[in-house]
């Protein structure tokens, strides 16, 4: 049986994919699709975040346990959860087939000022922090995705305010979450779980450079969207099913 299992980033959850786990489940013949929301996120909302990214791969392992999942899974993660494959890996090799990261960036391999723009700290902090639901999701929205319509753009933002809305996240788990990824330093990479590394060149969120370094570091492939930004599954879904189908 094969299984594929959908790790989102920061502050995000499982309804965050949209309608991209069911067209990846179609495209790739995938017998099973489990989209897991960390602790902190989604209807976990009221549970604390947890502090490590090696806390969180922890969690994934133990979910494969709760679902009765024996066979290694593959996994598709963004960013946040992209490292929590990295330590899952890493911890738990055998849990793994192969693992897609998207848009990804780790210590001690990318500096501060690559993982996180710069010009993004004042927003980001001020709205994050203290800003209204609508005013988070809209800036979320234009750091992370660059190919939708105005239109599109309003009736996402609406659909992520009523995500809020229905599973708020505290400011107490966002600075959880932040912690866990600022803390996080890659393990050695073995090459024992195959890895394919794809990113966005026009991402506004974590610099493309990233990904090149991670390449170069890992001797992984590495395949770049010419005009998508972070959330590439958002801005182009049928690009990432693609790669993957022919990896």
């Amino acid at each position: 049986m094969t299984t594929w299992v959908l790790l989102r980033g920061l502050m995000r959850e499982s309804r965050h994919w949209g309608d991209f786990p069911a067209r990846f489940q179609q495209a790739v013949s995938a017998d099973r699709l489990l989209c897991l929301d960390f602790p902190g996120n989604g209807e976990l909302h009221a549970q604390a975040s947890l502090t490590t990214v090696e806390a969180m791969a922890n969690y994934c392992h133990q979910q494969l346990q709760t679902q009765a999942i024996r066979e290694p899974v593959q996994v598709l993660a963004v960013s946040l959860g992209a490292m929590v494959a990295l330590a899952w890996a890493n911890q738990y090799p055998d849990d793994l087939q192969r693992m897609v990261l998207i848009n990804t960036s780790v210590a001690p391999h990318n500096p501060i000022y690559h993982r996180l723009r710069p010009g993004n700290y004042p927003a980001l902090i001020a709205t994050m922090l203290f800003g209204s639901r609508r005013q988070r999701e809209q800036l979320i929205l234009r750091i992370t995705s660059n190919l939708h319509t105005k239109e599109q753009g309003k009736e996402i933002v609406a659909r992520w305010i009523a995500y809020a809305q229905e599973n708020p996240i505290s400011v107490g788990n966002i600075l959880r979450q932040l912690l866990a990824a600022m803390r996080f330093r890659a393990p050695p990479y073995t090459g024992k779980v195959p890895l394919l590394l794809l990113a966005g060149e026009h991402d506004h969120l974590v610099n493309v450079a990233c990904s090149h370094r991670l390449a170069e570091q890992w001797h992984s492939p590495l395949h770049l969207h010419p005009t998508a930004g972070h959330d590439l599954p958002l801005d182009d879904a049928a690009w990432v099913i693609q790669q993957v189908l022919a990896w």
